[in-house]
């Protein structure tokens, strides 16, 4: 009989964790660099969300996010490595981060086995993906397999966001100072998709409560196919905006199971104030 490894699960602080996975001792969080004022913070550590988004509110601060180093996952391996039989880390969609960069070459420095999966997603469907490969495995499944399973999976993902601050937009350098000063004056918002793991512009609406329609529309169309599995409300800074985006959603469909998810620091340094968006995973087949 083939004996179990242990297996240390990794996934970096874009995602959020859930009570299982934060009572689970082989979860690892590796932070993200928030950059303010030239100055380095660990994301969720010494400094969190809600006390960022008051800074750029406030203090009108324009802040930076990076990946974490090669440095700092070696550093995680290789302690691991001691008490562990091989390592699987799942991050943020590549095309947005180095977070996989920087992972995937720490894993070639460590003497057990270290497996990376590309989420090509953000925040909470991100954890969904890890909890899939987690259950997998812990079911039979091989690393291979459970990835093979979880990138299936990932390709009924829909994910629509509204920024909520075109100037935190503008700010972070991605948008120009033409678009924002025509998007302020007509009140515009653009809400983007995630599209192979990249974030690409969907439509530009006028007003909050239009886009917010607009997420509400795209996910009725899979309601009504009913092959919605999973389904999240992510906000950036304001927790009450979800839970009017829910009660809406929850008018029409009753039986949802629906939950509400911070987006991250990582996506709200960009994004900004009132960002909130719609992510569920549906049947393809």
């Amino acid at each position: 009989m083939r004996m179990r490894q242990k297996i240390a699960w990794i996934t970096d602080s874009t995602g959020f964790l859930d009570e299982d996975l934060k009572k689970n001792p082989d979860v690892y969080v590796v932070p993200m660099v928030v950059i303010i004022n030239g100055k380095e913070y660990q994301d969720g550590k010494n400094i969190m969300p809600e006390e960022l988004f008051k800074l750029m509110k406030e203090k009108k601060i324009v802040p930076t996010t990076s990946q974490p180093s090669v440095g700092t996952f070696l550093e995680l391996y290789q302690k691991l490595a001691r008490d562990y039989d091989r390592i699987i880390s799942v991050h943020v969609s590549s095309r947005l981060s180095g977070t996989v960069a920087s992972s995937i070459q720490a894993a070639d420095m460590v003497s057990i086995p270290v497996h990376v999966f590309d989420s090509l997603l953000i925040s909470f469907p991100m954890t969904i993906l890890l909890k899939k490969i987690m259950s997998d495995i812990e079911n039979g499944c091989t690393v291979s397999e459970a990835f093979n399973r979880a990138e299936s999976y990932r390709d009924g993902n829909q994910t629509y966001v509204m920024i909520g601050s075109l100037e935190q937009l503008h700010r972070s350098g991605r948008l120009s100072g033409t678009q924002y000063l025509l998007g302020s004056v007509l009140n515009v918002k653009p809400v983007v998709t995630i599209e192979n793991g990249a974030l690409e512009i969907k439509t530009k609406v006028r007003s909050e409560k239009r886009a917010e329609r607009l997420l509400i529309d795209h996910f009725s169309v899979s309601c009504i196919k009913g092959t919605v599995k999973e389904c999240c409300i992510l906000y950036g800074s304001s927790p009450q905006q979800a839970d009017g985006l829910k009660k809406t959603i929850l008018e029409t469909n009753p039986d949802l199971n629906l939950h509400i998810y911070p987006l991250g620091t990582a996506i709200g340094v960009h994004a900004g104030d009132r960002t909130i968006g719609l992510s569920w995973f549906q049947d393809n087949e």
